[in-house]
């Protein structure tokens, strides 16, 4: 009998946020929104390790608070708004590397995604275990908005975005049953072989897998607007939020 794969999971919480300032420790369900992230992972038992990447003193503070390791802060040459995600994930994996600490895997799990639940990566665990011959998962459903109904305009004309549809009954004029069945990803969770990092500079690879994400899983809170939608679906009970047993995060004061 083999010995199981080993896996660090890996929340990417950068204090830069523009479009919500400090969405990744803002409150939600009365806890900062990276703490949902945190118990999920610690909570499904998949990982040898929960590691928050950030370059922020504060964001350090409360994910221990919440029982995830803080092992280094991100640089900040790679903590920017088009910072890409492989920079920091070969970063973090030398870094525990060097600590004689070596992963098969890694999976991302972000902030952003607070209603992914550690059930949802214990399955999704599972099925990239038993699946042979791949680099990464990713997580995906299915889309609201129809490639197939975009266009690309130049100047005065449009071209389908899709041109592969029949000629005799384009696409852009079907209906959404009559269209091709099209995913799209969401930021719920990503797992992959550490060694598609390391030895490919790139986090996904090139032999991806699909997990479908159900009900509230794929929920992402990125924009004013996502906040009000979560928090509407919070009050009526049609999301849920994964349990945190923990009393709240506070602040120590600080010396005037």
């Amino acid at each position: 009998m083999t010995d199981a794969p080993t896996c660090v999971a890996f929340i990417p919480a950068r204090s830069g946020s523009k479009r919500v300032t400090d969405k990744n420790i803002r409150q939600l369900g009365g806890h900062p929104l990276l703490a949902y992230s945190i118990r999920s992972a610690v909570d499904s038992g998949v990982f040898d390790a929960v590691v928050v990447a950030t370059d922020s003193g504060l964001y350090a503070e409360i994910a221990r608070h919440y029982g995830a390791e803080v092992p280094f802060l991100r640089p900040a040459g790679i903590s920017g708004d088009t910072s890409p995600d492989i920079a920091w994930v070969v970063y973090a994996l030398d870094t525990l590397r060097a600590a004689g600490r070596v992963f098969d895997a890694f999976s991302i799990l972000r902030p952003t995604s607070p209603f992914r639940k550690a059930g949802t990566i214990r399955r999704a665990w599972a099925e990239f275990r038993a699946e042979p011959g791949v680099d990464s998962l990713r997580a995906v459903e299915k889309c609201g908005q129809h490639p197939a109904k975009m266009w690309i305009v130049r100047g005065r004309r449009m071209h389908p975005l899709l041109p592969m549809a029949p000629a005799e009954m384009p696409w852009h004029s079907s209906q959404y049953a009559a269209l091709p069945v099209v995913h799209v990803q969401n930021a719920s969770l990503e797992i992959a072989w550490s060694r598609v990092a390391t030895e490919g500079g790139t986090i996904a690879g090139e032999v991806l897998m699909p997990f479908l994400t159900e009900g509230d899983e794929g929920l992402d809170v990125n924009t004013e607007e996502d906040w009000w939608y979560v928090n509407h679906l919070l009050e009526r009970g049609q999301a849920t939020l994964p349990p945190i047993d923990l009393p709240p995060f506070q602040a120590a004061p600080r010396p005037d």
